[in-house]
């Protein structure tokens, strides 16, 4: 139980504090603004200077593809059009109840907006559990030093993205058999209609900075299945995006690192690397990409877009390296990362993030869709009793004996308060 009043004696420090880090916060802010008009005329020689000398560099920096001053107005969407999206949940193993086992809880959203075809489509709002209760499923990545529970969340993201797929693939087969459909029925010569705008979304990073540290056998059970989901929702021509609420992202301020070098060439490893936490570039650490752009954004405005240099990208291959621009859906700057082949697209592009302002504006601030999925994924105190409870019942009417949690378990479901 939280003791509110000896909490309420701390709350003046706190607000203390806050109040000498938001003044400290804004003359970063100042400068990074001011690095940012010095680094402008000198874009593609500080641009070179990424490519050349990365390799010497101890942080990561992003490149730009535009202008450092790009300001792109994001058109609304149509009016006919698609949103689909995915999220996940699970119940954690755990040796303390009845059967050591995990469950992946993926929630699914297909919306349709308008008119497909003639016709008012319903939307799809649902999810899929898993259970996993076999020994390579349990076992097997500890031969790497990763824990069950570490792996079952990797397993997760697969799982995600490869639903967000099958999703893609039955949309655009069911449009295909309506528009085949309508137009047969309305005597048409063509077999086809124009394709709806749709878009796949996830929430978070497409950037799986975890990927780093596996060992190469582990990654090889995570990444290949990512990118054939990818490849599966290009080949059926759906932008894909992942979208970053309040990132803490730094990567487009690094590469405005490179302005505020004082050296003639940005080589940490020699100049910098006794005391990285000190170096002269380092004038607006530790401020944030979003708090940067949220004022040069009008709402609606996209910033410039950026190439990561994450060094895990380099598995992925040049077709999926992430790219990225910062949006400014009205309540906040928000990050919005998609592979290679949908910022190669200017039309894929700017169709994506149209659908993606609809999106927050629809959601009152975020993604409705993302939000739906998030709301059938997640997996509640009930549903995990539930879980459980389905679980005995099996296990009985297999006849196996000493069923229950722990002593442990069962005492701290209950109180003598």
């Amino acid at each position: 139980m939280l003791d509110l009043t000896k909490l309420a004696l701390q709350m003046q420090g706190i607000s203390q504090h806050l109040r000498r880090d938001a003044a400290a916060s804004q003359t970063r802010l100042n400068r990074a603004k001011e690095v940012l008009r010095q680094a402008i005329p000198r874009q593609t020689e500080l641009v070179k200077l990424h490519q050349d000398w990365q390799h010497r560099m101890t942080f990561t920096a992003a490149t730009p593809v535009e202008a450092l001053d790009t300001r792109v107005a994001i058109a609304p969407p149509p009016s006919a059009h698609s949103v689909l999206a995915t999220d996940g949940s699970q119940i954690s193993p755990s040796h303390h109840e009845i059967a050591y086992c995990y469950l992946i809880n993926i929630g699914r959203v297909a919306i349709h907006y308008g008119l497909h075809n003639g016709q008012q489509r319903q939307p799809l709002l649902d999810s899929l559990p898993e259970v996993y209760y076999q020994a390579q499923d349990l076992y097997a990545a500890r031969q790497w030093g990763i824990s069950t529970e570490e792996w079952m969340g990797h397993r997760r993201t697969v799982s995600e993205i490869e639903m967000l797929a099958e999703l893609g693939a039955a949309l655009v087969e069911q449009q295909l058999h309506r528009a085949e459909g309508f137009n047969a029925s309305t005597s048409s010569i063509s077999t086809a209609s124009a394709p709806i705008p749709t878009l796949a979304m996830v929430d978070g990073s497409l950037i799986y900075w975890f990927l780093d540290s596996l060992p190469a056998d582990a990654r090889a059970l995570i990444l290949p299945d990512i990118l054939a989901a990818w490849q599966q929702l290009q080949a059926n021509g759906i932008p894909f995006v992942g979208y970053l609420s309040a990132s803490r992202s730094t990567e487009s301020l690094n590469f405005l690192r490179l302005q505020a070098c004082p050296y003639l060439a940005p080589d940490c490893q020699t100049h910098c690397n006794e005391d990285r936490d000190k170096s002269p570039c380092q004038v607006f650490t530790p401020l944030r990409d979003v708090t940067l752009w949220s004022t040069t954004l009008e709402p609606g405005e996209r910033g410039p877009l950026w190439r990561s240099s994450a060094r895990i990208l380099e598995e992925y291959g040049k077709e999926n390296a992430i790219y990225f621009c910062y949006l400014n859906v009205g309540v906040e700057v928000a990050r919005v990362e998609f592979p290679a082949w949908v910022a190669a697209d200017s039309a894929m592009l700017d169709s994506a993030l149209s659908l993606v302002m609809a999106q927050v504006q629809k959601g009152y601030g975020y993604p409705i869709a993302l939000a739906e999925a998030h709301n059938h994924a997640v997996v509640r105190g009930g549903d995990r009793k539930r879980f459980f409870l389905m679980l005995e019942r099996q296990m009985l009417k297999a006849g196996l004996p000493n069923i229950g949690t722990s002593y442990k378990e069962a005492r701290k479901r209950g109180s003598i308060a």
